[in-house]
C-alpha cells in the first residue's frame, strides 16, 4: 500500500443538523406520522399535505437547518445599530436562526423583533446563500443549554420572509437578467465571429471549418440544453428498485453513503440497499457493519433488515465485479448504481425512475452536484464545470433519449439489461488491456445500442471530487483514456439514432481530438510565422468561457460563476494537453488513485525496473 507523507486536505462541507430521526424522509408504513417538518413554517394553514409532492419539496428546503459558526447582530426595534447585541450563530435555515447570546450581550425577549445583520460564509448553506444579509426577525424560543462553560442562552428567531425571497428580491433576481443579458450579447459576438471566418475560408479552409464547427455544436448544447425538461413524477408510478453501493476503501464517506441511500421517499417494500466491499484494505467493511446495526436497531419499523444487506467479496476483483453481485443478488425490476462516496437527496430515486414509465428507456442519470466545493480553488473549479456538464451538456443529449454516459455517482437500469451484458462487460478489453475503468461509459454503450438513455435533472446526488491537483489530474487522464475508448466503440452504432443526435455525436469526438492541434497553430505558428497577434482566437476562448460562467450565475446564483472562466483558462493551459498523452496511452488499465490489481501489477514492474537499473549502475563502478 501507498502511504502518502502529504497532509490530508480538511475538505469543507456544508453540514445539515442532524435530525433525530435516522429514517426521517422514509413514508411511514404504519402511517403514524407524516412526512410534514413542522420546522420553520408560521402559519399552520400552509402546511402541505401528504399528497402534494412539490408543496413537500419546498417545505422540507425551507426547513433544512444546517450548522452554523459567524456572528450576529441584533438591533432592537426602534434603535440604532450602535446599540446591537452581538451574537453567535449556532444554527441557519431559510427560515430562522439559532444564536447563542451571553448574558453579558444582552437580554432578549420572547415576542420581540430585532434587524438582524450577518454574514453567511462560504459552505455553511447551499451554493448562492453565501452573502451578506440584513433583514427583521421575531424572536419566537428562548432556552438555555449547558456546555463546557456552563449554561448557555439560546435565542431562536424567525425571519420576517425566507431568504430564499430575500436572496431573489435583492442579489439573485439582479443575477439572472445579467446573466441572461450577457448570455445574449455573447452569443450575437461568437456568431458574428463564425461569420467572419467564413469570410476567411480561402486563406486557411480547414482551420477556419474546424472554428466554426466548434463554435456551432458548443452552441447547440446550450440551446437544447435549454430545450430540456424533466420528466414529471407520476405518483402512481414507483417500481421496485435496488440501489447497490460499490465500495472499496472509502470508509471516510461510506457511512452518510447509506444513509442517504435508504433514507429515501420511496414507498418501504419498494426499496432495497445492497452494499458490496470489494475487500477494503481499510476499515470500510468494519464501518459498513455498524452503520448498517445502527439502522437495524434504530428503523426497524421500516423492515430495514429485509431492505438492508452486505456483501464482503473474497478478494478484490473491481468495480464492475462489485456491482453485478450486487445485481444478481437484486430482487427488483431497477438497478441503480451510487459511488460509495456520493450522498442522494431524500427524493432522487422517486425522480429517478420517471423516465422508465417509457418501455424503451433502458437507463437514467441523475445530476451529481459536487459536495466539497468551498475546500479549494481545485474543488471550485470542478463546481462550475459539474453543472455544466450534467445540466447542459447531458440534458441536451437527453433532448434526444441518447445521453453517452450515465454517470457513476447515479445511474438507473434495468436489471434484465445489466445481467445481459455483464459477462461482456467484466471481461471487456482494449488492444488486449482489462478495461478496468470507464465502467459508466461502457454500460451505457452497451445500454444504448439497442434502448434509450436519459438525464433526470431533479434526481440530484452530491460527490467528493478531488482536491488536490495531482489526484484531478489522474482523474481527468482516466477519464480522457476512457472517454476515447468508448466513444471509438459508439461510433460504430451511434449513426442510428436521430440525425441531430448523431451529426453532434461524432462533431463532439473530432473537437476535442483536433483542439491541441488547433491551439498550437493559432497560438504558436501564426504569432511565430505572421508576427500576428492571436486576439480573435482569445475572444473566442474568452467568450466560451464566459457562457459557461454565465449559464452557471443564471441556474445557481452562485458566487463560484467566475471559476467557468478560470476552468476555461485551465484546461487551454493543463488539461488540453492531456488529450494527446490519451491518443498513445488509451490501452492502459491503471487508475493511479487507488489499489486495483493493475495499479499493483504496474507498480511492481517499475519497482523491478528500478532494482536492476541500480544493480546495472553498481556493475559499472
Amino acid at each position: 500500500m501507498i502511504k502518502s507523507k502529504k497532509k490530508k486536505v480538511e475538505e469543507v462541507l456544508t453540514v445539515p443538523k442532524a435530525d433525530r430521526r435516522t429514517l426521517s424522509y422514509v413514508p411511514d408504513p404504519e402511517h403514524i406520522r407524516g412526512r410534514v417538518d413542522r420546522r420553520g413554517v408560521r402559519d399552520e394553514g400552509f402546511m402541505p399535505e401528504d399528497n402534494e409532492p412539490d408543496s413537500l419539496e419546498k417545505q422540507r428546503l425551507l426547513s433544512l437547518r444546517y450548522m452554523a459558526d459567524f456572528e450576529v447582530f441584533l438591533v432592537p426595534k426602534g434603535k440604532k445599530k450602535k446599540d446591537s447585541i452581538k451574537a453567535h450563530a449556532v444554527d441557519i435555515s431559510s427560515t430562522g436562526i439559532l444564536l447563542e447570546v451571553s448574558p453579558e450581550a444582552g437580554k432578549c425577549e420572547e415576542g420581540e423583533s430585532y434587524q438582524l445583520y450577518f454574514q453567511i460564509p462560504p459552505g455553511t448553506m447551499p451554493e448562492g446563500f453565501e452573502s451578506s444579509v440584513k433583514i427583521e426577525a421575531e424572536v419566537v424560543r428562548l432556552f438555555t443549554q449547558r456546555a463546557e462553560g456552563g449554561e448557555q442562552q439560546r435565542v431562536a428567531l424567525q425571519f420576517s420572509l425566507p431568504l430564499t425571497d430575500y436572496f431573489q428580491k435583492k442579489r439573485w433576481g439582479y443575477s439572472i437578467y445579467t446573466a441572461s443579458s450577457l448570455m445574449f450579447v455573447a452569443v450575437a459576438v461568437i456568431m458574428l465571429m463564425r461569420v467572419e471566418s467564413v469570410l476567411y475560408f480561402k486563406y486557411n479552409l480547414w482551420l477556419y471549418l474546424y472554428s466554426l464547427i466548434a463554435a456551432l455544436f458548443l452552441l447547440s448544447r446550450y440551446l437544447f440544453g435549454a430545450f430540456y425538461r424533466d420528466v414529471p413524477v407520476n405518483p402512481d408510478y414507483t417500481p421496485g428498485v435496488t440501489i447497490i453501493i460499490p465500495c472499496f476503501n472509502e470508509a471516510e464517506w461510506i457511512h452518510r453513503t447509506i444513509l442517504s441511500c435508504m433514507n429515501q421517499d420511496y414507498p418501504v417494500d419498494k426499496l432495497e440497499v445492497i452494499v458490496v466491499d470489494d475487500k477494503s484494505t481499510d476499515n470500510s467493511a468494519e464501518q459498513i457493519r455498524k452503520t448498517i446495526e445502527m439502522v437495524y436497531n434504530e428503523a426497524e419499523r421500516y423492515k430495514t433488515k429485509e431492505r438492508l444487506k452486505m456483501v464482503v467479496l473474497p478478494e478484490n476483483g473491481g468495480k464492475r465485479v462489485a456491482l453485478v453481485k450486487g445485481v444478481e443478488m437484486a430482487k427488483h425490476d431497477l438497478v441503480v448504481f451510487v459511488d460509495s462516496d456520493s450522498f442522494l437527496e431524500p427524493t432522487a430515486i422517486k425522480h429517478l425512475v420517471q423516465p422508465f414509465q417509457d418501455p424503451r428507456m433502458g437507463g437514467v442519470a441523475g445530476r451529481t452536484d459536487v459536495e466539497n466545493k468551498y475546500t479549494n480553488s481545485i474543488t471550485k473549479l470542478q463546481t462550475v464545470r459539474y453543472y455544466i456538464a450534467f445540466r447542459i451538456m447531458k440534458a441536451a443529449e437527453s433532448y434526444f433519449d441518447s445521453v453517452t454516459c450515465l454517470s457513476g455517482p447515479l445511474s438507473c437500469y434495468r436489471k434484465d439489461l445489466v445481467l445481459e451484458h455483464s459477462e461482456a462487460w467484466l471481461n471487456q478489453k482494449f488492444l488486449g488491456q482489462p478495461a478496468t475503468f470507464g465502467d459508466d461509459r461502457s454500460m451505457t454503450n452497451f445500454i444504448l445500442r439497442k434502448h434509450r438513455t436519459a438525464y433526470q435533472d431533479a434526481a440530484i446526488c452530491s460527490t467528493i471530487v478531488p482536491s488536490k491537483l495531482s489526484v484531478f489530474l489522474k482523474q481527468q487522464m482516466r477519464w480522457k483514456r476512457s472517454w476515447l475508448r468508448e466513444s471509438l466503440r459508439a461510433s460504430g452504432f451511434i449513426w442510428r439514432k436521430e440525425p441531430f443526435m448523431s451529426l453532434f455525436f461524432y462533431v463532439g469526438v473530432i473537437v476535442p481530438i483536433a483542439a491541441p492541434i488547433v491551439v498550437l497553430y493559432n497560438l504558436v505558428y501564426v504569432p511565430l510565422a505572421y508576427h500576428v497577434f492571436p486576439g480573435t482566437f482569445l475572444m473566442g476562448l474568452l467568450l466560451m468561457g464566459l457562457l459557461m460562467s454565465l449559464a452557471h450565475l443564471m441556474f445557481r446564483k452562485s458566487r463560484l460563476w467566475v471559476y467557468g472562466l478560470v476552468f476555461c483558462i485551465f484546461y487551454e493551459v493543463v488539461l488540453l494537453w492531456q488529450m494527446p498523452v490519451a491518443w498513445v496511452t488509451f490501452w492502459k488499465s491503471t487508475w493511479g488513485t487507488r489499489e486495483t490489481p493493475q495499479d499493483i501489477e504496474a507498480r511492481e514492474k517499475r519497482e523491478a525496473r528500478k532494482q536492476k537499473n541500480k544493480k546495472r549502475i553498481g556493475l559499472r563502478f
